[in-house]
């Protein structure tokens, strides 16, 4: 039995968005907020922090920024959904596209779960109000009183929307560049 691309796919997506899951569910409920863990030295750490949801801990315009970037990025999934299953059925679709975009989709899956659920399951706030689980912290150059190269921490949903973008950008641009002419 043949499995389709498309099924392929879905697959790859579920996968990524339960790796994200486990790890942060490990980390919410074996770590305490704020808490580090060195894994190789100083410069590759666990470190449990919780975000609004945005890049790098941005907060945006309160409760109705919250609700507004929630349900940007839930028509946001809803549209890279639907233009996979559009270019899966392309037979001329490179599938490093479409793996690209199911990286950033599974990615933004996997934060959307938090800010929807997290909130609810940790009794902290209402449906759409959690907050993002980041743990990743690669501190690379640092002094003793500050980080100076790579501050920000991050999660593995966000590794497969950063890995996916440079991934598209770097082999996958001539394919889109020739998708639009068309």
């Amino acid at each position: 039995m043949k499995i389709s691309r498309g099924s392929r796919l879905i697959v790859l997506g579920i996968i990524l968005v339960v790796i994200d899951q486990v790890i942060k569910v490990l980390v919410k409920t074996n770590m305490s907020l704020g808490e580090r863990i060195p894994l190789i030295g100083q410069w590759c750490q666990l470190c449990f922090v919780e975000n609004e949801g945005m890049a790098f801990g941005m907060a945006f315009g309160g409760k109705i920024g919250k609700f507004c970037l929630s349900l940007f990025r839930v028509v946001l999934s809803g549209f890279l959904i639907w233009w996979i299953r559009s270019l899966d059925r392309k037979p001329t679709t490179p599938t490093g596209a479409l793996v690209g975009l199911s990286l950033i989709t599974a990615g933004a899956i996997g934060n959307i779960i938090d800010c929807f659920f997290y909130g609810i399951i940790w009794d902290y706030a209402p449906l759409m109000f959690g907050r993002v689980v980041d743990m990743f912290w690669f501190p690379i150059i640092r002094t003793a009183e500050k980080v100076i190269f790579f501050s920000p921490v991050f999660n593995f949903a966000d590794s497969c929307v950063t890995v996916g973008t440079i991934y598209l950008i770097l082999f996958q641009w001539k394919f889109f560049l020739k998708d639009e002419k068309s």
